[in-house]
């Protein structure tokens, strides 16, 4: 966590844009306002225009928009529905939620066009004066590209053709039109081309957190994938498994094995503080978050995915189930092991059982790695440290509330036991200081596998499964095995909390197929997705304003 991010971009800009005023008095420029023409000076300025769209960047994975941010990453998917509101919650019904005057649609387009337009003003204003370092220039474009290129493939996989743009827009305008996705990906894989090729290499980066080629040819793969170029994008995924010393953490390691002493490599890659260090092979990129740090950023993953176990009331004896940590002088009521979640994402039960169907014993699915006993916590009860059971009560009153929001299977890979303390008043808000990974090369061995099925290659693609399945010490498969389906559940067994389902989903057009197929919210199952679903509107109001120019909507809207 050694990158501090909490700048964001026009935060950034305006500090040293006043620190620069006093010794450039007598220049003619416009300082009344931001912009790329006089706001960067000097490569100090770049810096912190670049650490600018990394905070913008991380709020896609952090710190930002609470529920909402969960949507692309599983809820409403295949793999989790809104446990703590079945009925009502936050995508429990795509058709009223998913319109073009919905706030979701509204909320990532604006937020994607967000980090566009900083990291267009960026590289607009990068050569405004004479680099002495040219590798120090084509480093920071790099960093600069690869967002603008992380932008446009979520706008492009989740609304389909977009305005495509490369420069700051600095006047109104009311004239976008939108581009075909044919030219949007031309755009992505020229940045990434030229961000995998200037890119520092791994080890090289200034701090934990920036980006490597590794990341670039990484994202390269998903977007060729997209577009059906399999050997481009197995080519790509090959540079990250080949050519930097990346590797599978295989292993015990890290900052805990005197405390959980008897967990799996796979439990090690997600105890807190692990994602940076040297020896961890298998990170290619981390998000980074920094406690007691203003603007430090937190993640909410474990409010988000984790059961609200402490509301479950009393015990069968009548006294309260969970009395929590003594802290402070009183209890905390919760646990800190499980933090405090609140139940948004509830996994279906394809992610809590089925996908273990066959396999129970993979080291994924260990109690350490998805909890699923759960135990009373007071003394002063008979039933202190028994597993909790609802069938040790005579009657409850909302069953479906004991299944749904508050006991079922715990993805531990979001919780951070033992640390919910380091900022009291952030944990008891259900967060937690995690860094995240963004991009793991357990993912990058199943885009290649996905790649090789797709040049009809279905013994290289067994091979790459087999090798993330074999550090979990699950069974092998043959190529006979391999399906698209197939690779799915295994990215569900492997990046279930991490990869953004949504977006996979949609790039393989199987969104609405899956969601209705799996999604077995009990107030509405398959949550009410429509055929069309499969990209989500244009949003109504940038329709409405866009006056001098026909902004098309998607079909079905």
């Amino acid at each position: 966590m050694t990158m501090n991010c909490k700048n964001i971009f026009l935060g950034a800009v305006s500090l040293f844009l006043m620190a620069s005023c006093s010794n450039k008095v007598l220049d003619e420029k416009p300082i009344d306002f931001v912009s790329a023409a006089n706001a960067f000076e000097s490569p100090s300025d770049v810096e912190m225009g670049v650490v600018g769209l990394y905070s913008l960047g991380r709020n896609w994975y952090s710190n930002v928009d609470e529920k909402y941010m969960f949507c692309y990453v599983a809820l409403g998917t295949d793999e989790a529905y809104y446990g703590e509101d079945p009925a009502g919650g936050t995508l429990c019904n795509w058709d009223t939620e998913i319109v073009p005057t919905g706030s979701l649609p509204q909320q990532y387009w604006t937020k994607a066009f967000d980090l566009v337009y900083q990291a267009n003003t960026v590289l607009e204003g990068i050569d405004n004066f004479e680099w002495t370092d040219q590798t120090q220039r084509a480093g920071y474009v790099a960093e600069v590209r690869f967002f603008r290129a992380f932008s446009y493939r979520i706008l492009v996989t989740m609304y389909g053709d977009v305005p495509l743009l490369t420069k700051p827009v600095t006047t109104p305008r009311t004239d976008f039109v939108r581009a075909g996705k044919d030219s949007v990906y031309a755009l992505i894989e020229s940045d990434l081309e030229y961000a995998a090729a200037n890119l520092p290499k791994r080890g090289s980066e200034a701090a934990s957190g920036r980006l490597t080629q590794g990341a670039a040819w990484h994202l390269l793969s998903d977007v060729y994938l997209a577009q059906q170029k399999y050997q481009e994008a197995a080519d790509a995924a090959s540079h990250v498994i080949n050519d930097y010393g990346y590797a599978l953490m295989t292993t015990r390691f890290g900052t805990q094995l005197n405390i959980f002493s008897t967990e799996n490599a796979f439990f090690d890659l997600f105890t807190m503080d692990n994602q940076n260090l040297s020896n961890n092979t298998e990170a290619i990129w981390v998000i980074q978050n920094e406690p007691n740090t203003t603007g430090g950023g937190q993640y909410s993953g474990e409010r988000a995915f984790g059961p609200a176990y402490y509301r479950i009331g009393n015990t069968p004896d009548g006294v309260k189930a969970i009395r929590g940590e003594l802290y402070s002088g009183s209890y905390t009521g919760y646990s800190d092991t499980l933090g405090r979640p609140v139940a948004w994402c509830r996994p279906t039960n394809y992610i809590a059982y089925d996908i273990w169907n066959g396999d129970w014993n993979d080291d994924r699915n260990t109690e350490a790695n998805v909890k699923r006993h759960f135990y009373f916590d007071n003394p002063a009860s008979s039933y202190n440290g028994k597993v909790i059971d609802w069938k040790l009560y005579t009657s409850r009153s909302s069953p479906l509330k004991d299944s749904t929001q508050y006991l079922f299977p715990y993805y531990m890979k979001v919780a951070a036991p033992l640390d919910h303390y380091t900022d009291l008043g952030r944990s008891g808000g259900g967060y937690n200081h995690k860094d995240l990974y963004a991009m793991r090369l357990a993912e990058t061995y199943l885009l290649r596998a996905e790649a090789y099925l797709g040049l009809g290659d279905a013994g290289k693609a067994a091979d790459d499964i087999n090798v993330v399945r074999s550090r979990s010490h699950a069974s092998s498969i043959t190529a006979g095995d391999v399906t698209i389906d197939f690779i799915l559940d295994e990215r569900a067994r492997e990046l279930y909390a991490e990869e953004w389902r949504m977006l996979t989903l949609m790039r393989l057009k199987k969104l609405v197929e899956r969601v209705r197929k799996y999604n077995n919210d009990p107030s509405n199952p398959g949550v009410g997705i429509l055929d069309h679903q499969n990209l989500f509107p244009i949003p109504q109001s940038d329709i409405d304003l866009n006056t001098g120019a026909v902004l098309t909507q998607n079909d079905g809207y």
